[in-house]
């Protein structure tokens, strides 16, 4: 599906990918493949995350299943574009945490010739849009939503249902915190909290 020999020395051609998904679906996962992909066919890459996150690791961008890659953290999206000249190929982790400029950043690059990877959640834990993840899906040439299992039913989920309460948008966590859920599940458990705040 994505051909990394479409970056030839003598036409650079630039795009933006999206992986998106709920917690847990593997989007980190996904990324890395690609980043390493690129690398091994010996392309300029750089890696970006959202200062903030420092779950795994305070470099590293890392999975659930502890894959990792070297990654800058950077504290908005303007310095991105600071950090990537002469690059190949540009991947941003945990996109949903940046700013709306993040969208014209990534357009900028793929303008400019650089191969451009994102992943991020595309819904908060109320299932609303989250961040510029629906710009960067609108404005990419390909867009790939992946899933994780329903932790009650067994289905395909695409909702990240926060466990642990507090309703500030961003408040990292991991299985302690998130679980994720398919439709009619997300949908019982908000109603059920609404009753219980009621």
């Amino acid at each position: 599906m994505f051909l990394e020999n479409n970056l030839r020395p003598h036409h650079r051609r630039g795009w933006i990918e999206v992986v998106v998904g709920s917690m847990f679906s593997g989007k980190t996962e996904e990324l890395i493949r690609r980043l390493k992909r690129a690398q091994f066919a010996r392309l300029k890459v750089e890696i970006f995350k959202p200062q903030i996150d420092t779950r795994y690791d305070e470099q590293q961008v890392v999975s659930h299943d502890s894959n990792a890659i070297h990654s800058t953290p950077v504290p908005n999206s303007s310095n991105i574009l600071l950090l990537a000249s002469d690059t190949d190929v540009v991947g941003i982790d945990e996109a949903q945490f940046f700013d709306e400029g993040l969208i014209q950043v990534c357009a900028q690059l793929a303008d400019n010739g650089v191969r451009v990877i994102v992943a991020g959640l595309d819904m908060d834990f109320r299932g609303k849009p989250f961040g510029p993840i629906p710009g960067l899906m609108a404005t990419a040439e390909y867009v790939t939503k992946v899933h994780a299992i329903c932790m009650l039913c067994g289905n395909l989920a695409n909702h990240s249902h926060r466990i642990s309460g507090g309703q500030a948008l961003v408040e990292l966590g991991e299985k302690d915190s998130y679980e994720p859920l398919c439709r009619d599940c997300f949908n019982e458990a908000l109603a059920k909290e609404q009753e219980n705040q009621e």
